[in-house]
This record gives C-alpha cells, sequence and structure tokens, in this order.
C-alpha cells in the first residue's frame, strides 16, 4: 500500500484546527503539516447558546482555506469532527448545513465520550511511555475549552472517567458576568473545582495511590513550556552564564509537582500584560490560561501525583490516529475495548450488579455471537454493544425491581459510556430495556432486535446465577444452535427460560436454541 494522506480538523470551542497526515503501514503515521485559526465559538456558545452568523461566515472561509489546502496535498481522504460549542449551540444544524454547502466539508458533532476517547488515543499513540505510566496510579486531566474530563487507571485498567467540571471558557463566562479582582477570580475557580473534586475523590479515589498525572490541552503544553524555560534559567544561575558547562536540554514533557508548583506561583504573581510576554500568549488567552492553571492545580493537590507527563497531542491526532488504525496502518499495543468495557464494568458496580452472574452471562453473550457469526449479519464492533449491555441489563433493579428495564434504559442515557457514540450508547440502552419488557417494533430497529435476542438467551443461560453452564460449547447445526454442556446436575431452571425465550430468538434468525447435556457413562 502506498503513502496514504489524510486531513483531520477539529472545529473546536476555541480555534479551528486541520493537521495533515501521511500513512503507511511500513512507517506509521506521521504528521506533515498543522494549521491553526483562533475563533471563539464557545464564547459566543456559553454565553447565548446560539453561534452568530458574523463568527459562521468567519468558521466558512477558514474552511475553506482548509478545503483548497487538501486539495493541493491531494488528500485522499478527511474527517472533520465538533465537539461542545457546537454541541450545544441551539442553531447547529443550520451551521453544518451552511458549512457543507460553502466548503464541501461535512462536520460530525461528536459527544463528550467519544472526544475524549479521541484524546485518549491521541495519548496511547506515544505506546511506550503511555504503558509504562499506567502501570502505576495514573489521572488523565483532559482540560478543554468546554468541559474537564478526569480519568483514572490502576495498573492499566480503567477504573472510571468522568466529566466533571465546566472548561476553560464556560468559566471565563461566569466570570465575565460579575466584577471580581484578580485574587477574587482564583478563589472563585478554585470553589467551583472543589465543589466538584471532593465529590469525586470521596466516589473514586478513596485509597487509591495517585503517582502520575497525563495533562491533555493546549493550555498545559504552554505551562510546560514555561517549566522548561524556567528550568533553564535556574541552570544558568546556577553554574554561571560564562562558566562553559555543558546545560542539560530542560525537560519539556514531565516535570515533578514541585516543579508544576513554582510555575503556578510564578504565574499567578503576574499581571495579565506581563503573561503575555513571559509566556508569548495573545491577550484573550490570559484568561484561559489562568484558569487552566488553576483547574490542573487542584486536580494535582486532590491526586496527590508526583509526576505531570504532557504528550503535547491534539484532537486532530486522536482523530488521525482512529482512521489509520481503521486501514491498518498503525495497530496500538494498548486494548481500548478493555477499557470501554472496564467503564460499563464500573458503572455496574455502582449500581449494585457487578457480581459473578454478570460475568457469566458476558461471556456466554459473547461465545454466542462468535458462534452465530454467518446467520446474524453484525460487525465486530456489536459484539462489544452485547457484551456492554450483558454487563448492564440489571443495573435498573438498584432503582426499581418491578421496572428494572425502564431504569435501565434511563440509567444508561444518562451516563456517558467512555468511547461509545451517542446512538451507541442508545442501541446498548434499548437492548437492555427489551430484555425485560416486550420488544417494541416500531421504536427499535432489526439491528437492536438482533442482540436483544442474544441477551436473552445469555441470562437465560444461567437463570439460576449458578453459572452451570460455565465452559459450555455452542455451533449453529442446520437450523439449531446447539448448546452443549458436561454439567451433570439439574437443569430444569435454564431449560424452562430457555424456552421461554425461544420464540423471539427463532423469530429474528430463524434458528433454534437446544440445550444438551452430555452425561457421562
Amino acid at each position: 500500500m502506498a503513502n496514504h494522506l489524510f486531513a483531520a480538523i477539529d472545529v473546536g470551542s476555541f480555534e479551528l484546527e486541520m493537521g495533515i497526515y501521511e500513512m503507511s503501514p511500513k512507517s506509521g503515521m506521521r504528521q506533515i503539516d498543522h494549521l491553526r485559526h483562533v475563533i471563539a465559538l464557545g464564547r459566543e456558545t456559553y454565553h447565548t447558546g446560539k453561534i452568530s452568523y458574523r463568527l459562521v461566515d468567519e468558521m466558512c472561509r477558514v474552511l475553506a482555506d482548509f478545503s483548497r489546502i487538501m486539495k493541493g496535498y491531494q488528500v485522499e481522504d478527511y474527517r472533520a469532527y465538533a465537539t461542545s460549542a457546537m454541541r450545544e449551540a441551539i442553531n447547529n444544524k443550520i451551521i453544518l448545513d451552511q458549512i457543507q454547502v460553502r466548503t464541501g466539508i461535512q462536520v460530525r458533532i461528536i459527544n463528550n465520550s467519544e472526544q475524549r476517547f479521541l484524546s485518549y488515543k491521541a495519548v496511547a499513540i506515544k505506546a511506550t511511555e503511555f504503558e509504562k505510566i499506567i502501570q502505576k496510579g495514573t489521572a488523565i486531566a483532559d482540560v478543554g475549552f468546554g468541559s474537564t474530563q478526569l480519568s483514572l487507571f490502576d495498573k492499566e485498567s480503567l477504573v472510571t472517567t468522568q466529566n466533571i467540571v465546566p472548561g476553560v471558557l464556560k468559566i471565563r463566562d461566569i466570570l465575565s458576568q460579575i466584577q471580581v479582582s484578580g485574587n477574587m477570580e482564583q478563589s472563585i475557580v478554585e470553589e467551583i473545582m472543589d465543589h466538584e473534586l471532593i465529590k469525586f475523590r470521596k466516589l473514586y479515589l478513596k485509597d487509591r495511590d495517585i503517582k502520575n498525572l497525563i495533562g491533555i490541552g493546549d493550555s498545559i503544553m504552554v505551562l510546560m513550556r514555561y517549566a522548561g524555560e524556567m528550568a533553564k534559567q535556574r541552570e544558568l544561575t546556577e553554574n554561571g552564564a560564562g562558566s562553559g558547562k555543558a546545560l542539560q536540554k530542560p525537560a519539556t514533557d514531565r516535570i515533578t509537582r514541585e516543579e508544576f508548583n513554582r510555575v503556578y506561583e510564578q504565574l499567578m504573581s503576574m499581571s495579565p500584560s506581563r503573561i503575555q510576554e513571559e509566556f508569548g500568549i495573545n491577550e484573550s488567552y490570559v484568561g484561559i490560561l489562568v484558569a487552566s492553571a488553576i483547574i490542573y492545580m487542584r486536580i494535582l493537590q486532590m491526586t496527590g501525583a508526583e509526576l505531570v507527563w504532557t504528550p503535547g497531542t491534539r484532537l486532530c491526532d486522536g482523530i488521525a490516529a482512529e482512521y489509520a488504525q481503521e486501514i491498518r496502518c498503525i495497530k496500538f499495543a494498548h486494548n481500548f475495548d478493555d477499557d470501554i468495557l472496564a467503564a460499563a464494568r464500573n458503572i455496574a458496580k455502582r449500581y449494585r450488579c457487578g457480581n459473578s452472574h454478570i460475568q457469566n452471562v458476558e461471556s456466554l453473550a459473547a461465545q454466542m455471537f462468535d458462534a452465530m457469526k454467518k446467520h446474524h449479519g453484525l460487525a465486530a464492533r456489536d459484539q462489544l454493544l452485547l457484551r456492554i449491555a450483558a454487563v448492564l441489563y440489571g443495573c435498573g433493579k438498584y432503582i426499581s425491581m418491578r421496572n428494572f428495564g425502564y431504569c435501565s434504559y434511563e440509567i444508561i442515557m444518562a451516563t456517558e459510556i467512555i468511547g461509545l457514540s451517542h446512538a451507541e450508547r442508545e442501541v446498548v440502552a434499548k437492548v437492555v430495556r427489551y430484555y425485560a419488557e416486550p420488544f417494541d417494533y416500531d421504536k427499535a430497529a432489526i439491528h437492536s432486535a438482533k442482540l436483544t435476542a442474544m441477551l436473552r438467551l445469555a441470562v437465560a443461560l444461567d437463570a439460576s446465577y449458578k453459572q452451570k453452564l460455565t465452559g459450555c460449547r455452542m455451533v449453529v447445526r442446520g437450523d439449531e444452535l446447539v448448546i452443549s454442556t458436561s454439567y451433570e446436575g439439574d437443569l430444569s431452571l435454564e431449560n424452562m427460560m430457555i424456552q421461554t425465550c425461544a420464540p423471539f430468538f427463532e423469530e429474528i434468525f430463524g434458528i433454534t436454541p437446544v440445550l444438551k447435556q452430555k452425561r457421562r457413562v
């Protein structure tokens, strides 16, 4: 396969970005160009609820330039994603239509969990550092313009990911509506952070030992760059400017908590004009940098992390990495499906349904999906959705034992699951609902019906909650799904429940589930 040229476009809350990437199976992925244009879409959305025609016009002009640049590079494919500013604008459908008509670029609005997952994939491109760091307790702080996401890793496993506080543009909008001094502004941002972080700490940190903090976002890169300059200046002072001694090149991607404290204290002591000069930023970015620094500092203090690592990646890198993975130009060492499942399992634990029965149902559902491959016509991604549905099918019982199907649906629709789109989350929610309720042929697609049929059968196979069919074999023979087991005990309840769900399974697949018990001679 020859080198493949791809463009990733991020329609963000504070800027428009485009990265041009060269990809091939032999050399992987590398960025060959990067363009940015500052445009405060979020400031209007978070303040008025919509984006004005003036900014839409500016956005279209910039995206038209991006389109011309793509043609100049002879880009073969592209993806353009919009995040929170566009997501929350009430006139976003009009804007997307204007962009397509005027520039030819199709922009897709992604939800928060998709956005964070792409940012997370961008970090994982740096496989060696990433895998090494998450061996110990690690937090990922993704401080964006629209919102802030905090994720926890423990021994390579994703423990939780939560959207905890507003992003820096939203906080700036709140502060712009009241007249406050610099010191008061710092105090207010700290209180906004503490209000949410105290709850996060009680729910998710407890006795967890966090050693590392991975910082994602433009602001942390600016702070880290300044930390490197401070380190360079200290070394010059300590060794003497004319000593002739070779100076160490300061690290710009990782610093200790003490070094971050020094940068923070220096920043908070500066006037706005001095910040512009020292950090090399324009006037509009000063307030954003200060608010971001406070958020990072509060997270650092709460977690007690000793090291801050900034991989220097952007959303465009995540968009490109996802595409490169799909066309098999790169292969991640990290298993992202395991992280999505880990997030679902942690939700199940929160609602007291993360037990051995759930684990068994998940395993049986995955086994059934594989056995039915030639007959269900579903994509590999659908097995992940089925497994998530199996993990969460009983979460609604925490609220109501009688109406748990409806309650499970509402819980899933109200809970972000990292890596799932809104449409995928809705599929999972419907499958879980129709496991417990009569299937609604008008409101759900055949895709959901297939997953529902398999979930119902998987639950029936562990109707006793005793994992009797662990280690069973499943194979389609003719018009039967034969489930063979060597279990020698009583399977009357399992047989009865299989018969109950068999008619729907037959209707959907034209295949009858049959349980066969192999008895030893």
